[in-house]
């Protein structure tokens, strides 16, 4: 190996000698022809120009991952002014300048110290330039060249993307795609074989096989089964070089796995499955579970059951958590009709995948074994959702109502004893005979309080009461016409002054307690004592409703304005029953558009429709209603005089108030002049209870006048306090007294104040103060201002004396 790398290198070094030599010897002449141009311009302008041609370069190679000791020379740089003095001095510059890459400056030799690798880098970039030694000025513009790194087949292909894992169904067709796996060749990929790769597969070729070109991973077989094998691990490898000697390669491990389809049916693992359950079971209590195996996996094991055989009596249903096929009762089961059920049970795959029909039917079936153990069970009624009765509304206690069955389902086929639930009979309107189940009535019924009676009845085996049973049983209550028919509603009507002969003013209806099977139909005529009426005529309107209609014109309400009217009506029976209802008409006053005004309160009898009886009756209710009045009117009487008593000792009504003027000295009956001179006077304030006696209280008194002042002023102004005193007193004694009725008691003396001119009109007032106003002026009025002037004027002293 290190003889072929010395031996190539020694080819490029000649190779590359015999270039630059080329190159030197081109430079030489462009130097030699640019030196000659130059002297023939020196010498004048028909001298002949040499252009001078700098150096140029191609790209430099040098081979990677060289091992010899000695570093690698790559290339040699040369100007044409270099004529072997050593004057010029070569330099380099650029990438691994110095350190990767040397150069001799006498010589422009260059050389590779390092050990080079294409993958890590694949070209270098540098500078050359040459200068003058002693001055180091530049002798050739600065040039750059490439320093190529020559590839070797030193990287062998890898996997990058791995490990790899890939899936196919099973019982896929022979070249089915599973995946693609590729590999990487770090050498240089033009120049040579290095980087060209192939695929193989090492292991596992018996199933699969790889494209070795494009690195597709396809089945080698059609048979792939999971259930016998779920994953298969390959070896792939990749070899570089296009596979031929010397190559180098890499391998990988590739994972597949076997994805299931639904190509195995469910499996029962027994033909036949034995369950036991006792006929007592209720309704949807299962019996047993079975289950149907499948080799598949995931959602192709899903499965639904179904009862192909005995379906009568039971049902399957799927538990979507187990796979389980449940069996559950249906109907309930009767040990003394049927001991032993087969039932057939299938399962069917959910999901068919119809590529594999022909592989067989994807279901199976199984026979589940229902052994019915017998128990001991209450009795039976017959029939079982309840019985029926009907029953005349007018039977007779202890009359047979119906019939109640019910036997011991066992096959001792024990005695059975029968009662009624009194909860649902708590009135004990009907009985039962505890051996025979007979129902009888026990009190009246009454179908219009109720039509139906619900009770329950009981059933108990005769040595076992524990084993007990209950129907109901309804008994309807069969109508008899036993109501006669009423007005539906208390009917009253109205009818103008001037209504028509024939005019339509009501209709009426009845109603019926009873409910005939034939339905109803009443007949409605006058009573027989208003079958000589004129005034009004009732017409049947044949549907349950008769109109009343007026006879005359000319109604008068000032003469009569309330008519009754008796109307019978007749049912249809059997047997017929009828009623008497009186229809009230009153008679108005209307506007002309027939609205009404006004009516009557005072009812007239019709003299042809009131009996002798009726009369009696007005005349007591009369009678009674006189004497009422009279015991109220002598109660009232009695309870005044009582007041007028009380009033006469109860100050607190004794306040005179008057107003009138009077009728002059003449008119007396105008006021009592007495009730005021007497005002002070209240025997009750010599009570006990009202504190200290009064024996008497200011009164008014003339007096002379002494310097304009009168006596009785004074006289009045000192005694105030007591006056006030007395107020609180009898105001005291008010509220303590709890015989006073609710009322306020307190009395208001109202005082005119100082502010008119007159001062106060009061006799008292005006007798108790002095005045400065002459009232003598009244004497002059005439005899109605007499008696007035004798109050205010100022008195004579004879006249006072007397």
């Amino acid at each position: 190996m290190s003889r072929f790398w010395k031996t190539g290198a020694w080819t490029f070094f000649a190779t590359l000698t015999l270039t630059l030599f080329t190159l030197a010897w081109c430079e030489a002449s462009r130097t030699n022809s640019t030196t000659s141009q130059r002297s023939k311009q020196d010498q004048g302008p028909s001298s002949i120009e040499r252009v001078k041609r700098g150096w140029v370069w191609n790209q430099f190679f040098v081979v990677e991952e060289y091992t010899g000791t000695e570093p690698l020379y790559v290339g040699k740089i040369h100007t044409d002014s270099d004529e072997g003095e050593g004057n010029i001095k070569y330099t380099i510059s650029g990438e691994g300048a110095g350190t990767i890459f040397i150069i001799d400056e006498l010589t422009g030799d260059i050389h590779a110290t390092e050990r080079l690798d294409r993958e890590e880098k694949a070209f270098y970039t540098l500078r050359a330039q040459a200068r003058d030694r002693q001055s180091n000025d530049p002798l050739e513009p600065e040039s750059e060249f490439v320093i190529k790194v020559q590839d070797i087949n030193d990287s062998e292909p890898k996997f990058l993307e791995g490990p790899y894992i890939g899936s196919v169904a099973e019982l896929s067709p022979i070249g089915t795609s599973v995946m693609k796996v590729s590999a990487s060749d770090a050498d240089d990929p033009t120049y040579g074989s290095s980087a060209r790769v192939i695929y193989g597969v090492l292991d596992g070729e018996r199933f699969f096989t790889v494209d070795r070109h494009t690195g597709i991973i396809m089945t080698a077989v059609a048979d792939l089964d999971r259930e016998t094998q779920d994953r298969y691990e390959l070896v792939v490898k990749a070899t570089d070089m296009a596979g031929q000697m010397g190559g180098l390669s890499g391998s990988t491990t590739v994972t597949i796995v076997i994805t299931d389809v639904n190509d195995n049916p469910p499996r029962f693992q027994q033909k036949m499955y034995q369950f036991s359950v006792s006929e007592a079971a209720a309704v949807g209590t299962p019996v047993g579970r079975v289950i149907a195996t499948d080799s598949d996996m995931g959602e192709n094991t899903d499965m639904s059951y179904l009862i192909k055989e005995g379906g009568e009596l039971f049902k399957v249903t799927t538990d979507v958590e187990s796979q389980e096929a449940v069996v559950a009762i249906k109907k309930p089961l009767n040990y003394e009709s049927k001991r032993t059920h087969n039932v057939v049970v299938e399962a069917v795959n959910k999901h068919l995948d119809p590529r594999f029909a022909d592989l067989g039917s994807f279901r199976d079936q199984t026979i589940v074994r229902v052994s019915v153990s017998d128990v001991d069970e209450p009795p039976i009624f017959q029939p079982e959702d309840g019985t029926i009765i009907e029953v005349q509304e007018d039977a007779k206690p202890g009359a047979l109502v119906g019939i109640v069955s019910a036997r011991d389902p066992d096959s001792t086929n024990k005695p059975v004893r029968f009662s009624i639930d009194r909860t649902t009979d708590q009135e004990m309107i009907f009985h039962i005979d505890p051996d025979s189940g007979a129902i009888t009535l026990g009190k009246v019924l009454d179908r219009e309080t109720a039509g139906w009676h619900n009770i329950t009845v009981k059933a108990v085996e005769a040595d076992n009461h524990s084993m007990a049973s209950h129907s109901a049983v309804s008994i309807r209550i069969l109508d008899v016409n036993d109501n006669p028919p009423e007005l539906a509603r208390p009917y009253e009507a109205s009818i103008c002054e001037d209504a028509k002969p024939g005019q339509l003013i009501h209709t009426i209806s009845v109603v019926d307690k009873d409910e005939p099977q034939t339905g109803h139909r009443f007949i409605f005529t006058l009573a027989p004592e208003a079958s000589s009426n004129r005034h009004f005529t009732l017409w049947d309107v044949k549907d349950n409703t008769a109109g009343i209609r007026t006879q005359r014109s000319g109604f008068n309400r000032h003469e009569q304005n309330v008519y009754l009217l008796p109307i019978l009506v007749v049912d249809n029976g059997p047997p017929s029953l009828s009623s008497t209802s009186t229809l009230t008409i009153h008679v108005c006053g209307c506007d002309t558009e027939g609205t009404i005004q006004s009516c009557n309160a005072t009812a007239y009898v019709m003299s042809a429709a009131l009996s002798p009886g009726a009369l009696i009756a007005l005349l007591v209710c009369m009678l009674i209603l006189i004497v009422l009045v009279l015991l109220i009117l002598t109660l009232k009487r009695h309870r005044k005089g009582q007041r007028m008593t009380e009033d006469e000792e109860d100050m607190r009504d004794n306040v005179i108030k008057y107003n009138d003027e009077g009728g002059g000295e003449q008119d007396t009956q105008a006021y009592d002049i007495s009730a005021l001179r007497n005002l002070y006077d209240f025997p009750e304030a010599k009570s006990c209870d009202s504190g200290p006696d009064i024996h008497s209280l200011p009164q008014w008194v003339p007096a002379s006048r002494v310097g304009g002042v009168s006596e009785g002023a004074t006289a009045a102004s000192a005694d105030f306090s007591l006056f006030k005193g007395y107020i609180r007193k009898k105001v005291e004694q008010a509220d303590a007294d709890l015989t006073v009725p609710p009322y306020d008691s307190f009395q208001t003396y109202a005082f005119e104040g100082t502010s008119s001119p007159a001062l106060s009109l009061s006799s008292i007032h005006t007798l108790s103060t002095t005045s400065e106003q002459d009232f003598s002026y009244l004497s002059n009025w005439g005899p109605r201002f007499r008696q007035l002037a004798g109050y205010y004027a100022p008195g004579k002293p004879e006249e006072e004396g007397s």
